[in-house]
């Protein structure tokens, strides 16, 4: 007997029944198994109480509107007023936060998230990345590439309040059209129909689409997502034609940078006109030298606390310490360059989202925010691509992405104005998810009750620090030489 889940069913079957296929072409005997619903119902995590944050600027990305001395008041898990502090009243025994000085914002949206979900079967207790993300105001993430049964087991851990993470979201496997050692085949619709059915049973409602050589195995996908309430975040492999006709086509996101730039009118003008938005993904820009190396560059990144608080020095001290040194004209020919026809689209209306690629959790969150700004499309701009823009694009906009009453109480207090400064995002001070609130530098939780943060696996007594540290991965999404023997 061969055993199985998919999704919330479990099914069972003769192993005997399941070897037709041998010696035809492309052919599966049909699956006419029936599953068993497992019904196991959770309840998600929701903090009670009332919480006050007060004396703030409050930028809401409701528009363009900003309280210059503002309150938001959260009850569990909801905002339930924002305003000036004058008209906001809350009632007596309510938690107060004094925010003098400081800016809130809803918390980041990161777009395009590789949050690395331990992709052979093993789900740790505290999963490092996402407290770092979440000590950086990271506060929602899309996975546009992840491990299906891992990722979604941990997205659901997360809300039932047995994981501390941020929100998190994907597509799951991907739609992998190139050959190698695990491939996607999409050569008609019910091959199309079979991917997307499979990973939406798991509780995804994107699927990315990912190097289908072909338009109409593209179409197959979009067609498939539509009759299935799906959405679809293509990569285009660096690939200008395949971008092209992805727009055309109606895909929900562009996932990574056109190739090209900058856009010329045409460009720009069919993309407004189709509605699909775009994740540019600066951190590894492509047509030119990836804009993370930037910061490197310009930053001591190996003497930040906060980050190496909730990552391990190695993989950090990797990366920074040995960095590479450009002119900055390779970079204003290069992610700048990007960054200016970023702006543009923006310009015509179309929706520009901050995707952090998972290069440094949390902190890349952030150069790829600034990276907007420096293109030249005005700091409110860029934070709006770190928030109401990836809600809306996700389809998130009626419960994430702005200060509103009624929506989920993902909060963060800032030091300092990023408004004036958009270097200042870095600066959180408090990060409030699902309406629980973090002192974000060390994320010790405040409120409802304070909690310790519990050591990660490095931090335990008798760690061996020769470990060789590194994170299971697909293949494809592995540093390796190319001589096609595996090294």
């Amino acid at each position: 007997k061969l055993h199985w889940m998919l999704g919330e069913e479990y099914f069972t079957n003769d192993i005997g029944d399941r070897f037709g296929f041998l010696g035809k072409v492309d052919s599966i005997p049909p699956m006419d198994t029936v599953g068993v619903p497992v019904n196991l119902v959770l309840e998600s995590d929701a903090p009670t109480g009332v919480v006050v944050f007060q004396n703030a600027k409050i930028i809401t990305m409701n528009g363009d509107e900003v309280i210059e001395d503002g309150t938001i008041v959260v009850e569990g898990n909801r905002i339930i007023s924002v305003g000036p502090s004058q008209k906001v009243s809350f009632s007596r025994g309510a938690e107060l936060i004094d925010a003098s000085g400081m800016t809130i914002m809803p918390g980041l949206v990161d777009a395009h998230a590789h949050m690395g979900t331990f992709r052979q079967g093993q789900s740790p207790q505290k999963q490092p990345s996402y407290w770092a993300n979440l000590a950086y105001g990271v506060t929602t993430t899309h996975d546009p590439s992840s491990n299906t049964e891992m990722v979604f087991t941990q997205s659901e851990m997360v809300k039932a309040g047995h994981m501390v993470g941020p929100r998190i979201f994907s597509t799951g496997i991907i739609l992998y059209g190139a050959d190698g050692d695990f491939k996607a085949v999409i050569n008609n619709l019910e091959d199309a129909r079979s991917a997307l059915r499979r990973t939406q049973a798991y509780g995804a409602f994107s699927v990315k689409s990912y190097n289908q050589p072909r338009r109409e195995q593209r179409q197959q996908v979009i067609q498939t997502a539509r009759e299935l309430g799906m959405m679809v975040v293509p990569e285009g492999g660096s690939t200008f034609n395949h971008n092209m006709t992805q727009i055309l086509d109606g895909h929900t996101t562009i996932e990574h940078n056109i190739p090209i730039a900058p856009f010329y009118d045409d460009v720009v003008q069919l993309w407004a006109a189709s509605g699909t938005a775009y994740t540019p993904t600066h951190v590894v820009n492509y047509g030119s030298v990836s804009g993370e190396y930037y910061w490197y560059q310009k930053t001591n990144v190996w003497e930040k606390e906060r980050l190496l608080t909730f990552m391990p020095r190695g993989p950090i001290d990797s990366r920074s310490r040995h960095r590479t040194m450009l002119p900055d004209e390779e970079y204003e020919n290069g992610h700048i360059l990007t960054s200016q026809s970023d702006k543009k689209l923006v310009d015509a209306g179309v929706l520009v989202n901050t995707g952090a690629h998972g290069q440094l959790d949390g902190l890349a969150e952030h150069w790829e925010l600034w990276m907007m700004a420096q293109g030249g499309m005005g700091n409110h701009n860029a934070l709006k691509t770190a928030t109401i823009n990836g809600a809306i694009s996700l389809g998130l906009d009626e419960s994430l992405g702005s200060l509103e009453v009624g929506k989920l109480a993902d909060i963060i207090v800032i030091d300092g104005d990023p408004l004036e400064d958009i270097y200042a995002t870095e600066n959180v001070k408090y990060t409030m998810i699902n309406g629980r609130l973090y002192e974000a530098e060390t994320m010790q939780q405040i409120l409802p009750e304070v909690q310790e943060r519990p050591k990660f696996w490095w931090e335990l007594d008798g760690y061996d620090r020769r470990f060789e540290w590194h994170q299971a991965s697909n293949s494809f999404m592995a540093p390796r030489c190319h001589c096609g023997h595996g090294h």
